[in-house]
């Protein structure tokens, strides 16, 4: 069974904070928490980690050194590095090449082995930063996700990585190392890993079947190559929409522009209270087959190549597809009404 869980401007403020600060409660003496992240700013969820740990729960954390905003992490490193807190349990994750631990991965061993990945970071805090949340955006009101998936081979691939990552195993020719890193199909999913050595997968997951309609969630979009392929799918034929974040720092006015231009409808997601779209989905559909891809990856040359980042993808799911595609068309519903609100207005959702 795989639910997705969604965080929105429409949902209840922290809901997919409290979702991992409860599971964090359920797991026993002698069970096992991993996460890896990218953001970490919630000292209460920390607090709800360091409890974990002082019950007999292993816990152990892999967070990025040294993200966008310089000083995002340091509270809650300094929190769990303490004695008694993690100690030896958190390890920050540094890179000689411009990459960041991007992915969010959190896995609990109880009361049933079960991993949550997408986009969600732990990056509010209360009392809350203003500072802060203008840099980074307040990730526990605006668009985010948590598929939760209990599939125990990717439960255990999963597992596998992280702990990688917590031995300083990846590190400069990660890409190459396979028993730390692979790929895995099931009959449900497959799994991806980044960084790799194959640079072509994400296209070749986009175009390797002939698709009536792309759509596209994604926060940050700069990717060249893919907008080039987005436009040679929309000459071909194919429906082709895009939501997009509305700040020019992480999607430009460029690829705006040019995907205007080749027919792709795009859209960005402007909230009066700046809110952020932070998801990141595609969804494939046609004859008869439907895929979803979910995950960290943002659509850049960094995400692609550089960057430590997660791409599950599900084929023939509807299940899966169906609750994707209506979070998508809400979104778009949303983006379109925001056009109409003075900035700095709240907006409410029945």
């Amino acid at each position: 069974m795989t639910q997705v869980f969604f965080g929105g401007p429409d949902k209840p403020s922290g809901l997919l904070r409290n979702l991992l600060a409860k599971h964090v409660d359920c797991v026993p003496p002698g069970g096992e928490i991993l996460w890896a992240t990218y953001y970490f700013r919630d000292l209460g969820l920390a607090e709800a980690l360091v409890r974990a740990r002082h019950r007999g729960v292993t816990v152990k954390l892999c967070i990025e050194a040294s993200p966008k905003l310089k000083s995002a992490n340091d509270a809650v490193r300094r929190r769990l590095a303490s004695a008694d807190g993690l100690g030896q349990g958190i390890r920050p994750i540094w890179h000689l090449l411009p990459a960041h631990l991007h992915e969010k991965v959190y896995i609990f061993s109880h009361p049933f082995p079960v991993a949550f990945i997408g986009s969600f970071n732990p990056s509010g805090n209360t009392p809350e930063d203003p500072i802060v949340i203008r840099e980074i955006g307040d990730q526990d009101r605006g668009h985010n996700y948590l598929a939760e998936i209990d599939d125990p081979l990717i439960v255990e691939s999963l597992k596998r990585h992280v702990l990688s990552l917590y031995a300083g195993k990846l590190r400069m020719f990660e890409r190459y190392i396979k028993s730390t890193n692979e790929d895995l199909t099931t009959d449900r999913f497959s799994i991806f890993y980044f960084p790799r050595s194959d640079k072509s997968l994400v296209s070749r997951l986009l175009s390797d079947r002939k698709y009536e309609r792309v759509r596209i969630a994604v926060s940050h979009f700069r990717d060249r190559h893919l907008m080039r392929l987005l436009a040679r799918l929309a000459r071909e034929g194919t429906s082709v929409e895009v939501i997009a974040h509305d700040t020019l720092r992480r999607v430009p006015r460029w690829i705006e522009t040019f995907a205007k231009a080749q027919g792709i409808a795009f859209v960005r997601y402007a909230h009066p209270l700046d809110l952020p779209m932070h998801s990141k989905f595609i969804l494939l559909a046609g004859n008869g087959f439907q895929r979803v891809l979910f995950g960290s990856m943002n659509l850049t040359r960094t995400s692609l190549l550089l960057n430590h980042e997660i791409l599950v993808a599900a084929d023939d799911e509807p299940d899966i597809f169906d609750t994707f595609n209506a979070r998508w068309e809400h979104m778009l519903a949303e983006a379109q009404d925001f056009r109409n609100q003075p900035k700095g207005h709240d907006v409410h959702f029945s």
